[in-house]
């Protein structure tokens, strides 16, 4: 038995402790002592001014020395911490310490209606962000006072996801058969959480700069990296005083050498296509022009006169939002998947019967409700999260059961309480992975109980006009990859087949890092015959013919379909043609002769060019008509 896994980005960035050098002397010795009294201190000052939270019941210690020590606990324990508190002062707020402030925290529906009306100036998730982050230093003034790139998530990037979805199958694809290199049938055991990061890092930056750079390995170590650093010299920034705040993030942050970094790479890309859109003012058209984030960018009107740095800042900063909590949360599906092995099969029909109609599309992707159900099932279980909707108190803000907060304090919601509670969800601590299907069959309401969607009992993605402007992008991203998945691999987990547990940092779920997952490739005619847009196999579906095919046909037809040479390469149309007498002469030379004395290969090649024969003239044969020509192989 095997698994599969790695640490997010997030785990791996907090576990990773400040990397300085030992001291050489006793003046250097002295002057780290003196910034570890600083920081003590700093903690001790925060978590002691607290006399206008004092009307807000605590969890945990109250006192200065016991509040110092609840934040040590909350930062590996808060999910327990905040459930603790919501069992106890549910539909009410209270209070925790954490590393080195106070936070409230806020539950039921009529707080959440309060926190989702208010409006920026009064409730911040910007000033938030930026708290948690510590956006002005770790990416930059510009980006967190302009960001501009959110807007262009929200509109373009979601408005283009149909039309370039093809481009993200293809990645997909070529992605995952490259990471994993399996051989054969056998199993293989491979880190989970790196390889799917690897998967989410090259389909995302497939859209946001395109073919090769997403392909790029050093590329891609750049973006993962800057992840890392940038959460991890958040939380070093964040034990100082703010006025040291900018010495701190200079001296002890390695930001700047993963935007220089970038720059190396976009900063040609940036020229040349500022190169064309200079002469398209003078009424050349850019024939070619790239639809992607990097693009969008900067046709933007605040991008004008924007420098190399501060573009790559923004696509790095994309990447930052992207990479970790996908990559997080597809891991803990597929943990979910690993240790629930029933589900695989249904999962595979699903998907197998609407690709078979449908083809791969987005359109597609829609009509898999229990791919959709099975993320979503796992994101309100485990999640990323243990609270979300985070804001700052801008000024004092008055809740409407007459809770006063003071200005500057940081306020969050018990999301993953919310999510385990049995008034919003029956049997809600049982993993049900098509729960959401069965509301949908139950109630009609397809949007109601889509992954993305959001509502008072389900916050994975935020509530209201701050919800995840990506999350369309990640679910288009997240069911393309579960689909793919089932359809391609069997999963199994090491060791006694036990679900790994998920780690705790501070709000931050994230999946165990050390397990690892087997996959053996047992459907590979799938992945073969994409190109014959899906059609119906019949009755010839057993496993065991499927990796007969594969290993006759792997020779010639391995590429993913996208990189199939001409003419297989199928027309750019996803919707099925209709069956014809064509189809049938195209392969009629092969059912009219048995197998050759030669044997399968030669029958394997005949066929191959029966489907040139159908792709030259756009026509795929009827299901009958390639069962047929199958039982030939099969009888050989």
């Amino acid at each position: 038995m095997r698994t599969m896994v790695q640490a997010s980005p997030t785990l791996e960035l907090l576990i990773m402790q400040p990397q300085v050098p030992a001291p050489q002397n006793i003046v250097t010795q002295g002057a780290y002592g003196l910034a570890g009294i600083v920081v003590a201190a700093f903690v001790v000052a925060k978590l002691s001014k607290r006399s206008k939270l004092d009307a807000i019941p605590t969890v945990g210690s109250s006192t200065w020395l016991g509040s110092w020590w609840a934040g040590i606990q909350f930062f590996s324990n808060a999910p327990d911490i905040i459930r603790q508190g919501y069992k106890k002062h549910k539909g009410t707020a209270f209070k925790v310490a954490d590393l080195y402030r106070w936070t409230v925290v806020v539950s039921g529906p009529h707080f959440l209606e309060d926190v989702r009306k208010a409006s920026e100036d009064e409730l911040s998730f910007l000033e938030a962000s930026n708290d948690n982050l510590k956006l002005e230093y770790t990416l930059g003034h510009d980006i967190h006072y302009n960001p501009y790139h959110i807007q262009t998530i929200r509109s373009q990037l979601t408005r283009n996801l149909t039309s370039l979805y093809p481009d993200i199958r293809d990645e997909i694809v070529t992605a995952f058969e490259e990471t994993l290199d399996l051989q054969g049938n056998e199993w293989k055991s491979v880190p989970a959480f790196q390889s799917i990061r690897q998967v989410v890092c090259r389909t995302s930056n497939r859209i946001f700069v395109g073919l090769p750079l997403c392909r790029n390995p050093d590329w891609i170590d750049i973006t993962m990296q800057f992840t890392l650093e940038v959460a991890k010299g958040s939380l070093i920034i964040g034990l100082f005083p703010k006025f040291l705040a900018p010495l701190v993030a200079r001296l002890m942050t390695s930001d700047p050498r993963s935007t220089r970094r970038g720059m190396k790479y976009l900063g040609p890309i940036i020229e040349e296509r500022r190169k064309h859109l200079d002469k398209r003012e003078y009424g050349e058209a850019w024939v070619d022009k790239p639809n992607d984030f990097l693009s969008w960018l900067m046709d933007h009107p605040e991008a004008l006169g924007s420098s190399v740095r501060e573009l790559t800042l923004r696509i790095l900063s994309v990447n930052f939002a992207a990479i970790h909590t996908a990559s997080n949360s597809f891991t803990q599906a597929l943990y979910n998947l690993a240790a629930n092995p029933q589900y695989i099969q249904p999962l595979r029909e699903e998907v197998e019967s609407i690709v078979e109609t449908d083809g791969w599309s987005r359109a597609a992707l829609a009509k898999m409700r229990k791919v959709d159900s099975f993320l979503k099932e796992s994101q309100r279980v485990e999640g990323i999260d243990c609270a979300t909707l985070v804001r700052k108190v801008m000024k004092d803000f008055t809740f409407s059961d007459g809770t006063v907060v003071p200005k500057g304090t940081i306020l969050t919601t018990a999301s993953q309480a919310t999510h385990l509670d049995n008034t919003f969800y029956e049997n809600a601590e049982v993993f049900d992975p098509f729960r959401f299907a069965h509301m949908h069959d139950e109630g009609g309401d397809d949007a109601k109980h889509s992954y993305v969607s959001t509502n008072p009992g389900y916050l994975a993605f935020g509530h209201g006009k701050h919800a995840c402007p990506g999350r369309f992008f990640a679910a288009t991203e997240l069911k393309s990859m579960l689909a793919h998945l089932v359809l391609s691999y069997d999963i199994k987990l090491e060791g006694d087949g036990t679900r790994p547990r998920s780690w705790a940092h501070g709000l931050n779920i994230v999946s165990h890092p050390t397990a690892k997952c087997a996959r053996a490739l047992i459907r590979t005619l799938y992945n073969i015959l994409q190109c014959t847009y899906s059609c119906m196999f019949g009755s010839w579906s057993a496993p065991l013919e499927m990796i007969l095919l594969k290993q006759r046909l792997r020779t010639s037809y391995r590429s993913p379909p996208s990189r199939l040479p001409r003419p297989l390469q199928p027309p750019s149309a996803f919707h099925p043609p209709t069956h014809s007498q064509e189809g049938f002469d195209a392969f009629s030379p092969i059912i009219a002769s048995p197998s050759s004395e030669q044997g399968a290969p030669e029958t394997t090649s005949r066929f191959g060019a029966a489907l040139n024969n159908c792709f030259a003239h756009n026509l795929v044969p009827s299901p009958s008509i390639i069962e047929a020509d199958f039982s030939v192989l099969r009888d050989e």
